[in-house]
């Protein structure tokens, strides 16, 4: 530019024609080389822009630290952690292998569930595919995939843990009136506390407002391992119901408590469930009836019933 400015002044001030050209002339050599010949601009070829990779690898690899197995919790969020270097402007991909569905795009999501969803971490140049609230269906393999030529994948299974719950006893509890009585619902295989236990009796969530007759108490007592307890002090009629313990993110559990006033279980469950009683005289002739017709045609079995059931009336009016 200096030589520009110089040639065009000498050529100015000195009206020397040779010089006013040779300013045009550098001028236009100048232009050229920011613009084409046609008035493009000319980019400086793209590899003036690219980062140069150097040493083992020269493009997009996977971190061999990257983990192949993520267990995660039925109910909770999952991260699958994909770390890929050196990835300058390819793409990534994540992949459901069962079926073979592109889930997302680097930050697009490919699917018609937003419980998926991928992002990055710059800073340590991992794309994690995040599925919330986890379920059954969602186990199986994943494949993370970079746009390269051809295809880079790693593989990672998700494994889905899916607590135990139960409340311990039977599922018919009976109790006396006035007593005192201890639910326990035990979670089992839980790798994370649930954030809360609700009580239901009868389908009404049990508040423990008055400590006095009702209290609520949950328990970590393991690594994998959560008991919720309800207690019920004094027992009264209307305690009697179902009982569901319920925790957050999980399934529930439910017992049938019974609070008796003096009644007797069996005779509780013989009220509502015994069949009509058949007299001794005539069940025990009907029972050697039914044996006689496991080896008698059916005709000879029902007079053989019929003859040993006048026989029994014939030594019960003699007095034998």
């Amino acid at each position: 530019m200096r030589l520009l400015f110089k040639a065009e002044n000498h050529a100015v001030g000195g009206r020397n024609p040779f010089a006013w050209t040779l300013s045009w002339v550098l001028m236009w050599l100048q232009l050229c080389m920011a613009f084409g010949a046609d008035g493009v601009t000319v980019l400086p070829p793209l590899h003036h822009h690219m980062k140069r990779f150097s040493g083992l690898y020269t493009g997009p690899y996977f971190d061999p630290a990257t983990t192949t197995n993520i267990t995660t919790q039925l109910g909770t969020h999952a991260y699958l952690p994909c770390k890929v270097k050196q990835l300058g402007n390819k793409s990534v991909s994540w992949i459901r292998k069962r079926d073979a569905h592109i889930l997302t795009v680097d930050r697009y999501t490919f699917i018609a569930d937003d419980r998926f969803q991928a992002f990055l971490v710059e800073a340590t140049d991992t794309w994690t595919l995040q599925i919330k609230y986890v379920q059954a269906r969602d186990a199986g393999q994943y494949e993370c995939q970079v746009s390269t030529e051809p295809k880079m994948s790693h593989f990672i299974t998700l494994n889905i843990v899916v607590p135990k719950i139960e409340i311990m006893g039977e599922s018919d509890i009976y109790v006396k009136t006035g007593s005192t009585v201890n639910l326990k619902c035990v979670i089992t295989q839980s790798l994370e506390e649930p954030a809360y236990i609700f009580w239901y009796h009868d389908n009404e969530r049990v508040l423990n407002y008055d400590p006095s007759t009702k209290d609520i108490r949950m328990e970590r007592v393991g690594p994998d391992t959560t008991i919720g307890t309800l207690i019920i002090y004094d027992g009264r009629r209307e305690d009697s119901g179902n009982y569901t313990c319920s925790p957050s993110n999980l399934d529930s559990a439910s017992v049938l408590l019974h609070v008796l006033n003096g009644e007797h279980p069996a005779a509780m469950q013989r009220g509502k469930n015994a069949a009509s009683p058949i007299p001794g005289r005539w069940w025990s002739h009907l029972s050697a009836g039914l044996g006689l017709s496991a080896c008698l045609p059916p005709r000879t079995a029902a007079i053989a019933v019929i003859l040993l059931g006048l026989a029994g009336h014939a030594l019960v009016w003699t007095g034998t």
